[in-house]
């Protein structure tokens, strides 16, 4: 009997830490976002086009 309310305790125990972090997701969902935006932004702005290392105004003369 009090491995089983052990057992149920720990179950309970488990739900409510997993809805706690499910809460603070919510709750802090617009700066995760904001930080996911500009790390998606920081990461396009490493790509450089295959002509970037060219001098256009020496091209155009």
């Amino acid at each position: 009997m009090k491995k089983t309310w052990r057992l149920v305790l720990e179950i309970v125990g488990m739900s409510l830490a997993v809805a706690g972090l499910i809460c603070v997701l919510i709750g802090y969902w617009d700066r995760l976002e904001e930080g996911f935006v500009s790390l998606k932004e920081a990461c396009r702005g490493r790509r450089c086009s295959e002509f970037d290392d060219y001098d256009d105004d020496f091209l155009c003369q």
